[in-house]
């Protein structure tokens, strides 16, 4: 589906997407208001339209994942309590803190397998004020990212999802899924997104991954939730007023570009079987359920982004041995071919 010819193959991330021409005329063609004042007809549409894809009650449109996440974490929490998250998750890593800075809260760190973590080792991190004698925080919510993007582009076991939500209200705790790739797993997994979801409190799904719109995130819950939800995103400076421009992407997305997510899976997998067959190079096969590929290598990861960097072929730096290539709806079957002989001629 490449529509904008490149002579690179860009495997950085999903989010290199750029929004196709006929998204592109969705947006022209979109009825747009004022957001903030309530008013914007396509906006509320794609909030109404997410929310009743995941069961739940009411959606909240917003300018990025991360900015999803940390709304949650606001609405959910109160200042000294603590979090419980994964030890490569992206709230931990990626948001800059965001959890302490604007909400307060300590984070209680799980350590999984390939990002999966499990109920047992949840339970064990919750930790409450009450008995400690003033000690400890309060773990008042726990987050589980699905698809695990350090993992690998893992996806929680349906059984799994549900024991640690259970967990998480046994023990007095909200469930928040970060489902930045949610869709990706919806696919990978054939388990229905209001099924996956449906012991959580919130959700954050990205438009701008797997489903290639350019801008946004909808954050879901109950009305209550949002409400919520709705106060911290106009104080923490997300509210935006014509954005039915940008939410028409996302309604464009959602009914164009979820099966096809599983075209991005085949390639990545393709891709994924081919390089580790490479003198030099290796990949956690049993971890490639998605759209990424983690490749590790002898050279170490600035060579080999040097030296694919010069072919033509962009990946991202993981780590001191590891690249990360991710596959999305601009990749096609010629550029995963280009993409293994390039690292056959850098082995």
């Amino acid at each position: 589906m490449r529509e904008y010819p490149s002579e690179r193959v860009d495997l950085r991330s999903d989010t290199v997407t750029q929004p196709t021409i006929a998204m592109r005329e969705a947006m022209m063609k979109a009825p747009v208001g004022d957001d903030v004042l309530g008013d914007d007809k396509t906006v509320i549409r794609l909030q109404d339209m997410l929310a009743e894809m995941l069961g739940k009650e009411a959606g909240l449109f917003v300018p990025s994942g991360t900015m999803s996440n940390a709304i949650a974490i606001r609405a959910h929490t109160n200042p000294a309590d603590e979090i419980i998250t994964e030890t490569a998750s992206h709230i931990y890593v990626y948001e800059g803190g965001g959890y302490a800075a604007l909400s307060g809260c300590s984070v209680a760190l799980v350590q999984g397998k390939s990002g999966i973590m499990n109920a047992e080792d949840v339970a064990k991190a919750i930790r409450k004020q009450e008995g400690s004698l003033g000690h400890y925080p309060n773990g008042s919510l726990v987050c589980v990212e699905n698809t695990a993007n350090r993992g690998g582009g893992t996806c929680y076991p349906q059984e799994t999802l549900d024991e640690i939500a259970k967990v998480a209200h046994d023990n007095g705790c909200a469930a928040h899924i970060d489902g930045a790739r949610l869709f990706n797993a919806v696919v990978a997994t054939g388990t229905p997104a209001s099924r996956m979801v449906r012991d959580y409190d919130s959700i954050s799904i990205c438009l701008s991954k797997g489903l290639g719109t350019p801008v946004g995130s909808v954050l879901v819950g109950s009305s209550e939730f949002i409400s919520k939800a709705h106060r911290w995103r106009k104080m923490f400076g997300g509210g935006m007023r014509q954005a039915g421009v940008l939410a028409a992407c996302g309604i464009y997305a959602l009914e164009n570009h979820i099966e096809r997510m599983s075209e991005d899976h085949s390639r990545a997998q393709r891709l994924a079987e081919a390089i580790n067959q490479i003198d030099g190079f290796s990949v956690d096969l049993d971890s490639v359920e998605t759209n990424m590929v983690y490749i590790q290598g002898v050279q170490g990861a600035k060579e080999i982004l040097r030296k694919l960097t010069e072919l033509g072929i962009d990946v991202l730096e993981v780590g001191p041995i590891a690249v990360r290539a991710v596959t999305h709806l601009h990749i096609t079957d010629e550029d995963i071919d280009r993409t293994i002989e390039a690292f056959k001629q850098i082995a």
